[in-house]
């Protein structure tokens, strides 16, 4: 089995992994057989890394909140004729750590090592802590 990598992406607009959630659940966030997408400009150049059991990672509010397995890579030609890629993702999203991230463009590659742990099972379903509290506490390394 070859190399795994992950993408960043800041979630514009999100207010929590909640309202991701609603988002992903409207008609217009998905593909035709119903997964939820996010549609970006660039198409990552390593294809088969992110593949290979990649995930998009979600900045929600300045932390990595959740990620969202990508299962593939769609061509998209938007109205204004230009190609574009759709990330067509699991719509299962999986609750992570909190790790404060600055706000940056586009998205970004993200290793393995460097990915936040997913939540424990038991603490998923956990009312999240407010951004701020979160953010404070992953800085000095309590989450």
């Amino acid at each position: 089995m070859g190399k795994t990598t992950h993408l960043i992406k800041l979630s514009a607009g999100t207010e929590s992994v909640d309202s991701l959630m609603d988002w992903q659940g409207m008609r217009r966030a998905q593909t035709e057989d119903g997964l939820p997408r996010h549609v970006t400009r660039m198409w990552p150049r390593r294809e088969q890394e992110v593949l290979n059991g990649g995930s998009i990672y979600w900045v929600i509010k300045g932390l990595i909140q959740c990620r969202q397995r990508i299962l593939r890579l769609d061509p998209v030609t938007g109205a204004d004729g230009i190609n574009r890629c759709a990330l067509v993702l699991n719509p299962e999203i999986t609750r992570t750590a909190a790790a404060p991230k600055r706000a940056f463009q586009g998205w970004r590659y993200l290793a393995v090592a460097d990915a936040p742990p997913d939540l424990p099972g038991n603490r998923a379903e956990e009312d999240p802590l407010p951004p701020e509290l979160a953010g404070a506490l992953a800085e000095i390394g309590v989450l």
